[in-house]
């Protein structure tokens, strides 16, 4: 029997406020969640015109539906659907830039959100610096009409500052440590590339307030369209799954304070976001790439598979402890009672988010997730075994086949450099030498001080296998 498509209701539509770039499953199952709230208690005109930088996936499933979609709360009780209705238009950025600047451009529009992951910022992990070699960059610098997320902020603010339209606030919601800082500063330096008389305008008039975000979001398979449209009656072409749990910290200094009443909704709104970003970059998103790649050498699908091992528990513990002493604690917050409710969040049996899905780009990741962590404790002198082999399983991970010698489809946007560094070198010592060499990731000082402890680590983990070498770690 033919199942009707989910579609819009016949509620009021308010004015777009806000364009977001990246519009992939997370912000659709947080961001745009929040501000849905938002406006339902407070009001204002903060619609959302989404943007996808390449793929017409997105829009392609949601146009039909006018742009509603459902958010789908996963917990080990059953699950929980909300329609969700604030997007009022999706581009594609790849078949029409013209139309993502002039939607930037309008004065409505007061706030530019991005979720575009590590690697969508186009800068050196190590260092934040724009990569003024990234293939994006080099066009982007001598086109008017451009293809990176760096170069479509840069020429808004310039339209807009030719139009005497007041700059946007740039709201950054990926994980990256000090998130506003650092887009600022590409910004910043793109611009001074392009036209240094625009720099003092962005600089004095743009506002990048910091964000830390939280939600776990798998990726939708067609099982869960399919469950959900047998739950529902109604096909929905792009639902979004995600954990009950969600926090959002973000630094209160937007242009003219214009955003909607995030406050009224549970977002926490403070002066300096800096030790909440620390945190969760450190103790969540650290522990799950290190689960990401162990656990997935290990043969296990997903972070709930993964921690349900004796051993690989005992390890995400081990890594808490060596975590902590590197953390400045958040105003309010217990880091003990924090790791264990990140536990229970990674044990829920509802939340399948697979270990390849989070060990992507982990070239952009570990920067920000793992080493400065390491860096930390080296300085300190402070043994961090299990850190040590996290890295240790990225390094076997990016050569690309796994334990049992079965090709792993790397997706990195350094996959097949990072393949060939580890070709080269024959041992487990010589391939953490050779990729220790690669700087972009590795600072040189911090690449020598852990070379010693990491070899250890990695002649532990090829010589047992990751189930064995993360059993062994309190050895």
């Amino acid at each position: 029997m033919p199942v009707d498509r989910l579609t819009r209701s016949a509620a009021p539509r308010p004015g777009i406020g806000i364009v977001h770039l990246g519009l992939g499953a997370f912000y659709r199952a947080f961001g745009a969640v929040y501000v849905a709230e938002a406006m339902a208690k407070s009001g204002g005109d903060w619609g959302i015109v989404g943007v996808s930088l390449l793929s017409p996936t997105t829009r392609d499933a949601l146009r039909p539906q006018d742009w509603a979609y459902s958010s789908v709360t996963l917990s080990p009780a059953g699950e929980e659907v909300t329609v969700i209705e604030v997007l009022e238009d999706v581009l594609v950025a790849s078949e029409n830039p013209a139309e993502v600047l002039a939607a930037m451009v309008d004065p409505a529009v007061k706030i530019v959100s991005l979720t575009v992951t590590e690697k969508g910022y186009c800068h050196n992990p190590a260092s934040g610096a724009l990569n003024t070699d990234h293939p994006d960059i080099v066009h982007d610098l001598t086109h008017d009409l451009p293809r990176s997320a760096p170069g479509f902020l840069v020429r808004a603010l310039a339209l807009r500052r030719a139009a005497g339209v007041a700059p946007f606030t740039v709201l950054t919601c990926d994980n990256l440590p000090e998130n506003g800082t650092l887009v600022r500063g590409l910004v910043l330096e793109f611009a001074r590339l392009i036209d240094p008389a625009l720099v003092d305008w962005i600089a004095t008039r743009a506002r990048f307030p910091a964000t830390m975000v939280d939600r776990i979001t798998p990726a939708t398979t067609p099982a869960d369209i399919a469950r959900l449209e047998a739950a529902t009656g109604r096909h929905d072409a792009a639902p979004v799954l995600h954990e009950p749990f969600r926090q959002w910290v973000i630094e209160d200094d937007f242009v003219g304070q214009a955003r909607p009443d995030f406050a009224a909704v549970g977002v926490q709104m403070v002066q300096d976001v800096t030790a909440f970003e620390h945190m969760k970059l450190r103790m969540l998103n650290g522990t799950h790439s290190s689960l990401a790649y162990l656990g997935y050498l290990a043969g296990h699908e997903t972070i709930a598979d993964t921690v349900a091992n004796a051993g690989f528990s005992a390890y995400v513990r081990q890594l808490w402890d060596e975590i902590m002493p590197a953390v400045a604690t958040p105003p309010g917050v217990d880091l003990v009672a924090y790791a264990q409710a990140l536990l229970a969040r990674y044990e829920n049996p509802a939340i399948r988010h697979r270990t390849w899905q989070i060990a992507m780009d982990g070239s952009q990741k570990l920067p920000q997730r793992i080493l400065g962590t390491l860096g930390r404790n080296l300085a300190a002198g402070r043994a961090s075994p299990g850190l040590m082999l996290a890295v240790a399983g990225w390094m076997r991970y990016v050569g690309g086949v796994d334990e049992g010698g079965t090709p792993i489809e790397v997706k990195d946007p350094m996959a097949a450099r990072l393949r060939a560094v580890s070709d080269a070198a024959a041992t487990p010592a010589q391939k953490v030498a050779a990729l220790l060499g690669v700087t972009e990731i590795f600072p040189p000082t911090l690449a020598h001080a852990m070379q010693a402890p990491l070899t250890k680590a990695a002649i532990s983990l090829w010589t047992n296998g990751a189930q064995a070498a993360v059993d062994r770690i309190k050895g």
